[in-house]
C-alpha cells in the first residue's frame, strides 16, 4: 500500500468498523482508527531489538503533514543513535522541572543543616523576591538576563544586601540542578560584579574595656532564667558564634582535658573547631550541670527539653539588660574579643582569628586544622578570662 493521502484518512474515518485499524504511511508511521472514528497518530521503532511506539497526537488536531514531520523527527533520532522515547522522557522533566520546583528540592535537603531561623529566611527571600518571576520557567530555560532582572528590582527597593543574598541563593540552586541533570548551566557566575557592592554591616559589640566590664557585671546579675544567663555568661568567655553556644551539647565536652570540640555540621566553614576551656567557662558548666534537665543541649529551651535555646533569646536578654541592638548583640561578642584581644592583650592575630574559627593559612598557604596551636590557644583563652575577670570586678566609673 502506498502513502496515506488526506482523502483517503477521511474516507475511512466515516466507515463503520466492528474493531480498530491501522492505517500506515510507511516507515514506521500509521493512523490508529478506533471503532467510533477516532484517528491517533503512532510512531513504531526499535531499540535494540525491542519495538517501542510513541504517540504524535490526534487526528485532525495533528494533520498528515504535521504527523511526517515529528515522524521525520523521530527517525533523525534514530539515525544518530538516540532513543525517541527517552529523549521525550527529558524533555518532558525538563520542562517539568521549574525553577522553583528544583529549589524546593534543593530547599528540602539543604535546611535540614540549617538553624530554623536561616531556613525561613532562605525560603521568605525565594517566596518573595525569586518565585514570582522565574519560579515558573523551566530551570534549563532560565537566562542570566532573568536573574538579573529580579536583582535589580530588589536593588531598586534599597536592599543590595539582600540582592546579594538572593543572588547566592540561586546559584546554589542552580548548582544543585547541574548536579541532578536538570540543566547543564549555572548562568549566575555571569552577574559576579553586576550589583552594586554591598555594605558591610558590623555586628554591635562593645570595645571599651570599662563599658565591657559594666556588662559583665549586668549579666551576673540577669533575673531571668538560669539557662538564658550562664549561656550569657559563656559567650564573652569562649566568642563563638552564639547559634553555637545554643546548639551546643554535653556530649560535644572533653571536661577532664577542658575542651569543646564543636562539630563541622554546626560551624560556618564546616570544619570541627576545638574551643580551649578555661577555669572560669568551666565554672559556668558546671553550675549548667547543677541545674541540668533531660536534655542532650547544655542549653535547652524553657519550653521543651528537646530543642535548644530559641535564637532570640539571647537578644532579648540583652535587650532586657538595657542594651540596644546598636549598641550590643549576642554576636557582637566575638567582635568585642577580637578587638581587645588585640588591642588590650596584644594576642597575635593569626591565634585570634584562628580561636574564632576564621579561614586562617600559614606561612606556605596551608589552612590550619583544628588543633594547630592548642597549647598557645589554651593560654590565650586562660589569659583572655582572667582578663574579663579583672574588668568585671573592677570598680563602677
Amino acid at each position: 500500500m502506498g502513502k496515506l493521502t488526506a482523502k483517503q484518512i477521511e474516507a475511512e474515518l466515516r466507515r463503520p468498523r466492528e474493531k480498530s485499524q491501522k492505517l500506515f504511511d510507511g516507515g514506521g508511521l500509521y493512523l490508529e482508527v478506533n471503532k467510533n472514528g477516532k484517528g491517533h497518530w503512532r510512531h513504531k521503532f526499535r531499540v535494540n531489538g525491542k519495538e517501542r511506539r510513541l504517540s504524535l497526537g490526534a487526528y485532525p488536531e495533528i494533520t498528515l503533514r504535521m504527523a511526517r514531520d515529528k515522524h521525520h523527527e523521530l527517525r533523525s533520532q534514530l539515525a544518530q543513535g538516540i532513543d525517541p522515547s527517552s529523549a521525550r522522557k527529558q524533555k518532558r522533566e525538563k520542562a517539568e522541572a521549574t525553577f522553583e520546583k528544583v529549589a524546593q528540592e534543593w530547599f528540602e535537603k539543604k535546611s535540614t543543616e540549617w538553624e530554623e531561623r536561616t531556613a525561613q529566611m532562605v525560603m521568605g527571600r525565594l517566596r518573595l523576591k525569586v518565585f514570582p518571576f522565574i519560579g515558573a520557567k523551566p530551570i534549563d530555560e532560565v537566562k542570566a538576563q532573568d536573574i538579573l532582572a529580579l536583582l535589580r528590582k530588589i536593588e531598586a527597593e534599597g536592599k543590595v544586601h539582600t540582592a546579594h543574598r538572593v543572588l547566592g541563593i540561586c546559584g546554589q540552586v542552580f548548582r544543585y540542578a547541574v548536579i541532578t541533570g536538570r540543566t547543564e548551566h549555572d548562568p549566575t557566575p555571569a552577574l559576579q560584579g553586576a550589583l552594586s557592592k554591598k555594605k558591610v554591616k558590623h555586628r554591635a559589640g562593645i570595645t571599651d574595656p570599662k563599658a565591657f566590664g559594666a556588662l559583665l557585671r549586668a549579666i551576673d546579675n540577669y533575673e531571668g532564667e538560669a539557662t538564658t544567663r550562664l549561656a550569657l555568661q559563656l559567650l564573652p568567655l569562649v566568642f563563638v558564634r552564639p547559634g553555637e553556644v545554643r546548639h551546643a551539647e554535653w556530649d560535644e565536652l572533653d571536661l577532664e582535658n577542658a575542651l569543646w570540640t564543636i562539630p563541622a555540621e554546626k560551624m560556618k566553614m564546616r570544619r570541627d573547631h576545638i574551643v580551649p576551656l578555661s577555669t572560669q567557662s568551666l565554672a559556668v558548666i558546671e553550675e549548667a550541670q547543677r541545674i541540668r534537665r533531660t536534655s542532650r543541649y547544655i542549653f535547652p529551651s524553657v519550653r521543651s527539653v528537646d530543642r535548644a535555646m530559641s535564637d532570640n533569646t539571647l537578644n532579648a536578654a540583652l535587650r532586657r539588660l538595657g542594651y540596644t541592638k546598636e549598641e550590643m548583640t549576642s554576636h557582637g561578642f566575638r567582635a568585642s574579643a577580637r578587638t581587645m584581644l588585640d588591642e588590650q592583650l596584644r594576642k597575635r592575630p593569626d591565634l585570634i582569628e584562628h580561636q574564632l574559627a576564621h579561614s586562617v593559612k600559614g606561612p606556605l598557604g596551608r589552612a590550619y586544622n583544628r588543633a594547630d596551636f592548642l597549647t598557645e590557644r589554651r593560654e590565650m583563652m586562660q589569659e583572655w578570662a582572667d582578663w574579663l575577670g579583672t574588668i568585671k570586678n573592677s570598680p563602677a566609673t
